[in-house]
């Protein structure tokens, strides 16, 4: 199958998001949206949205702005944070939704690590628009960090947050922590309506794989058989070679019940 490669932009807040489009030729195209994560940029997240279109869908993956020291969108690391990464997320949504070789209803969003927490808020706040969530090692571990006062490699009184916090190469604003220090990730999460997958390492040294289970039982409580969980027992944070081929077995078969043009 022959896969058209395109850069795309769209805009937030004056920001310029830029990001790649992959899909095979053909109309009414079921979209997914590949979400990077921490510290990271749209190369992460390339080779998933590369064999997404591979089986039939229009596949996109964008950096979010300030999301990373290499990321060619607009926007400071210092003024990012979950919820701008949420509003970049609802732009290239609007932008996909508009484009006239997809069908917007049956749309899905895929996440990793961060991109995963942010396209689960995404999720529970745009309900029907969409179709199915995808959620790889995702960090529902970020409230509790920041209370904390540890995140990655940033430490901090979680009382007097500094302005700026460093955190390796890169910095971060006070808001970044802020922000969700009393937000309870699991009930904000669970509204989203749809089927949910959920694919986690049980050696994640970063997001401790019970945060999957927890937000597992999260979906189930508000309607039971809607999420499907996967421990994977060798995979730590980001997986390998080897766990992907696992994930992205369950994937296609999740992604194969009722959205379609699956090969």
């Amino acid at each position: 199958m022959e896969i058209q490669k395109t850069l795309f932009h769209c805009s937030r807040d004056g920001l310029t998001i830029q990001g790649t489009e992959y899909r095979p030729e053909g109309g009414c195209l079921p979209p997914i949206i590949v979400s990077h994560g921490f510290m990271a940029n749209q190369s992460s997240v390339r080779h998933y949205a590369k064999r997404l279109a591979q089986w039939g869908f229009a596949a996109y993956c964008f950096d979010f702005c300030g999301g990373g020291l290499s990321s060619k969108s607009d926007g400071r690391t210092t003024d990012m944070t979950i919820f701008t990464e949420q509003a970049d997320l609802e732009a290239v949504i609007a932008h996909v939704q508009s484009l006239p070789y997809v069908d917007p209803s049956r749309l899905v969003l895929m996440g990793c690590s961060q991109g995963g927490f942010v396209s689960a808020l995404t999720a529970a706040k745009l309900h029907s628009q969409i179709a199915k969530l995808a959620l790889f090692y995702p960090a529902l571990c970020i409230p509790d960090d920041a209370r904390a006062g540890k995140m990655m490699f940033a430490k901090f009184d979680p009382d007097n947050i500094p302005d700026v916090i460093p955190c390796g190469p890169m910095k971060l604003g006070r808001d970044y922590a802020a922000s969700v220090q009393k937000i309870d990730p699991f009930a904000a999460i669970a509204p989203y309506p749809g089927q949910v997958l959920i694919l986690h390492g049980k050696k994640d040294s970063i997001v401790n794989f019970q945060y999957a289970v927890k937000a597992a039982d999260a979906y189930e409580s508000r309607r039971a058989g809607r999420c499907t969980l996967y421990l994977l027992e060798q995979a730590g944070h980001g997986f390998g070679k080897r766990s992907d081929v696992r994930a992205l077995t369950e994937l296609q078969n999740f992604l194969q019940q009722d959205i379609g043009r699956i090969t």
